[in-house]
């Protein structure tokens, strides 16, 4: 969401600048989450831990393979990713209600990594609805409750930004001031957005996640056919 605003703000900024700029806001916002997140749920870090690391790998192929695939190609085929996962997690009422994980040991590490490799890929070439590709991610095929597919999405969210900004920040492509500003913004947001979620559980997790979900489907809606 922040991405087209930064594009509003920064008329003349190149793509690049306005990506690198968003993600020095955002990995404040993703660091404080998971560090908040980390001393109230139990995150799980057998799958946690080795998604972050594909996902840090991947996310800097990813951002290196920009020029490669048209952007607009990967607008088409995420949005009607964004609506099968709305459409199933809406009539899965139960979906993420109990933490109870499927995986265990060496399958669960496995599948962990498949996981990061893929979002993190996508996150460092495109971005937009990561962070609720890997919620879902964690709730339909880990097992795991709304609230701690959150907790291991922030840590995951962490490691790709990190990785982009590793692309963005040597080749000079961000606005410091202006991602700086952002950040004391997002970390303020991120807290409260997790505070809130740990007060009030999975059941307020998911209503958000559709929430979310929602807007980025209507806001990809709008730039593939609208705009």
């Amino acid at each position: 969401m922040q991405i087209p605003a930064l594009f509003s703000a920064m008329p003349n900024a190149v793509p690049a600048t306005v990506f690198g700029t968003n993600k020095l806001s955002s990995i404040f916002g993703t660091g404080s989450a998971a560090l908040r997140f980390s001393r109230a749920v139990r995150v799980r870090w057998n799958a946690a831990f080795p998604a972050a690391i594909a996902a840090f790998i991947f996310s800097y192929l990813g951002a290196l393979t920009v020029s490669l695939i048209p952007a607009a190609l990967m607008r088409t085929l995420v949005l009607p990713l964004l609506v099968v996962v709305a459409v199933y997690t809406f009539f899965k009422k139960d979906l993420g209600s109990v933490h109870a994980p499927l995986h265990e040991g060496a399958k669960e590490k496995f599948l962990a990594t498949g996981l990061g490799a893929i979002i993190g890929f996508y996150d460092g070439f495109f971005g937009p609805g990561t962070g609720s590709f890997l919620v879902f991610l964690f709730v339909r095929y880990f097992g795991f409750d709304f609230l701690r597919a959150s907790a291991a999405a922030k840590v995951v969210n962490v490691a790709t930004n990190f990785a982009a900004l590793l692309y963005f920040v040597p080749s000079g492509n961000l606005i410091w001031q202006v991602g700086l500003l952002m950040a004391a913004f997002n970390v303020t947001g991120s807290l409260l957005g997790t505070q809130l979620a740990i007060r009030h559980g999975s059941g307020f997790v998911r209503r958000l996640f559709l929430l979310v979900v929602s807007a980025l489907i209507l806001k990809f809606g709008y730039d593939t056919f609208l705009k």
